[in-house]
């Protein structure tokens, strides 16, 4: 669960070559950041980060060349980023299994207000994640453990409708999100298991996208 909000303050390349890493700084409030210690991980907006270097009110990770390709809005300095700690054998379980390896990018075709204070987001997931996505099921975005309310398949991939409340909107970015805007995607890591339990006993066929 998503259990504060921080801000990227700065954004350097970790050396001169073209393709290399950078590394990322985060603000944060120092109670949050109270027990946090290099080494630790924290998923950043969905994406799992070894954290590096700590200060009184900000930690700094490194993210990979691969990362950054696979990920969006956590190397943008001013933009606010979901975090949330490793979850400790002793925690509440909320939400859903979530393991922070973000498996594809999303694009928001639709975010309108229903009634006084709740958001529908509509999101078109790339078409190799739509058999992960179900009527009902979980799926996490940006980091947000999130229940899907609707499932449509096009030619263009698969869209996703999400129901979100107020304390959802208030308590993460989700409520930076516009249309067109790229959002980090985790389908349920349940199944991808199953799919693969399935078809390595010959019950499923797969034929992969892309």
């Amino acid at each position: 669960m998503i259990t504060a909000l921080g801000t990227v303050v700065s954004c350097k390349a970790k050396n001169t070559l073209e393709n290399a890493g950078k590394e990322v700084t985060v603000s944060v409030s120092s109670t949050w950041l109270g027990d946090v210690n290099p080494g630790d991980s924290i998923a950043v907006s969905g994406a799992c980060m070894t954290v590096a270097g700590k200060g009184s009110d900000r930690f700094s990770f490194d993210i990979s060349p691969e990362s950054l390709r696979l990920t969006c809005g956590l190397d943008r300095v001013g933009g606010l980023v979901n975090l949330e700690k490793a979850m400790a054998a002793n925690d509440r379980f909320g939400g859903h299994m979530v393991s922070g390896h973000v498996d594809g990018l999303g694009e928001v075709v639709n975010f309108d207000t229903v009634g006084s204070d709740w958001k529908l987001l509509r999101v078109r997931a790339p078409a190799a994640l739509g058999r992960y996505l179900a009527y009902k099921g979980s799926v996490v975005v940006n980091g947000v453990s999130l229940t899907v309310n609707r499932v449509h398949d096009d030619m263009h991939g698969c869209n996703i409708d999400i129901q979100l409340i107020p304390h959802t909107l208030q308590h993460t970015n989700l409520h930076t999100l516009a249309v067109g805007a790229q959002v980090n995607l985790e389908v349920d890591l349940v199944a991808r298991y199953l799919e693969r339990m399935l078809t390595s006993h010959g019950v499923l066929s797969v034929v992969r996208a892309g």
